[in-house]
């Protein structure tokens, strides 16, 4: 007699929102994103992402995280349990049912091995979490009913109108941008505008482009692949030397005067004017990379580096920190010599950005919406920062916070020669931590300095904590 297998046993393993690759739909009711939710998960299970036993997030957490009602995932919950895709029992939450999955077999994604699950505080995004699904939504679909018909063709490589003139109107008002909307190209990102920039600068017969002692390898390499040097600038702690642009003379200069990444300096008053005066008086062109600079909270934001010289400043932005990197939206203010051979530039290799991603943004800008969700940010990453910095003068005193209350990161100064040890034992905390050396300059002349670049604004909020108690281990004497 065959004895029939038992039903494997359910696991303690639990999901995070990220694990459940959830793709809600454009429809904003309650009925479409119940359907969303619903299809989602049940893929997830089909396809083998969530492994039998598999215990998921609570619908209070799972709502919270993707800024959708919470009945609306307890009766999506409800639905698969009612099929057989899940099970709930009290004390023991909702799990995935140990069940056999119709029809052919897929190929199962690998499980992750219990104890490896990584806390992520890595540098360069915001919390995901918290990007505002529903007031998207509503500005997409005001954006798409209001839309005429001829913003769905080939359009104007600089961008559309509707969102030119929303930055020009957002960034005069928050940043201190003296533009008007003839001046903004939409890009996407930060990367093809610095790509543009670089092709433009070559047929400029510029060589060398300086750089921050300590920045992304990627850009760095962006440039080397555009025919580009770098010399390094030093700094101290006034920011940036911009006093060694004379004697290094380039022909432009990439800067992060708001907030320098990753070290988290602004550029001083004088250097900032230092900067300019050097642009005026060689023809050189900066480039002000203004990554993060609505998020200061010791103070009012600084103003753009380009109010002061308009003609001399190429000011980029992007909506990665402030809403999502993958929105995969830019913007250059560019001087008005520029504005041509840069929008043909960018029609020669990706004519436009979506345009009904351009229109939504336009639409939540000039809606107030975005205006709200920065100062929400605002809020909810200085109170990261304060909890970072408190746990950390009470769990490792030793390690020492540096750089300005600003953005969505910190450098943590470590004792000398312990950041690659530090590194190691954070992976034995199953956390996922950066160090600085990883961003210097590879011929910078510099004296030797451990640290690590904590990007305090990217675990959602049910994994903060985690994440912050897995640091604090770390670090502890």
């Amino acid at each position: 007699m065959t004895r029939k297998p038992p039903a494997p046993a359910p696991t303690t393993d639990s999901a995070t929102t990220a694990d459940l690759g959830v793709d809600l739909h454009l429809d904003v009711t309650a009925t479409g994103l119940r359907k969303g939710l619903t299809d989602s998960l049940r893929h997830a299970v089909r396809s083998g992402r969530l492994a039998p036993g598999t215990r998921l997030p609570s619908s209070r957490t799972l709502a919270t995280d993707l800024g959708i009602a919470r009945n609306t995932v307890a009766d999506a919950y409800g639905d698969l349990v009612a099929e057989g895709w899940l099970t709930a029992r009290q004390g023991s939450g909702t799990r995935v049912a140990a069940r056999a999955v119709p029809g052919p077999a897929a190929p199962a994604t690998p499980r992750r091995a219990r104890g490896h699950v990584t806390h992520d505080l890595k540098p360069g995004a915001p919390d995901l979490a918290r990007f505002p699904r529903a007031a998207w939504l509503k500005a997409a679909r005001r954006a798409l009913t209001t839309a005429p018909n001829e913003a769905f063709g080939y359009g104007d490589p600089r961008g559309r109108i509707e969102l030119r003139t929303a930055l020009a109107d957002y960034l005069a008002r928050a940043r201190g941008v003296h533009t008007d909307p003839d001046r903004v190209i939409i890009c996407s990102g930060f990367v093809q505008g610095l790509t543009l920039l670089a092709n433009v600068l070559r047929t400029h017969h510029v060589h060398d482009i300086a750089v921050e002692s300590y920045g992304l390898r990627p850009h760095r390499n962006l440039l080397t692949d555009a025919g580009l040097r770098q010399p390094p600038l030093s700094y101290d702690e006034h920011g940036t030397r911009v006093d060694e642009l004379p004697t290094l003379e380039p022909g432009a200069a990439l800067l992060t005067p708001a907030h320098s990444f990753p070290l988290g300096m602004p550029l001083s008053p004088q250097r900032r004017a230092d900067a300019v005066d050097w642009a005026r008086r060689t023809g050189g062109l900066l480039l002000e990379d203004d990554y993060d600079g609505e998020f200061r909270y010791d103070r009012q934001p600084v103003g753009a580096l380009q109010g002061l010289d308009p003609d001399h400043v190429v000011y980029l932005g992007t909506a990665s920190k402030a809403l999502a990197p993958g929105l995969r939206l830019g913007w250059m203010v560019l001087p008005g010599r520029l504005v041509g051979e840069v929008a043909a530039a960018k029609g020669e290799i990706d004519w436009s950005c979506s345009t009904l991603d351009q229109l939504t943004l336009a639409e939540f800008l000039t809606s107030g919406a975005y205006d709200r969700h920065v100062r929400a940010g605002r809020l909810h990453y200085r109170r990261r920062r304060d909890q970072l910095v408190t746990a950390l003068a009470e769990h490792a005193p030793a390690v020492t916070v540096s750089g300005i209350a600003a953005g969505l990161h910190a450098v943590l100064e470590l004792p000398p020669g312990t950041e690659e040890s530090t590194v190691r034992a954070a992976a034995w905390q199953h956390l996922t931590v950066t160090g600085l050396t990883g961003y210097r300059h590879p011929t910078a002349s510099l004296p030797p300095r451990d640290a690590l670049v904590v990007g305090y604004g990217t675990p959602p909020d049910h994994a903060w904590t985690g994440a912050l108690e897995a640091l604090c281990a770390t670090l502890r004497p």
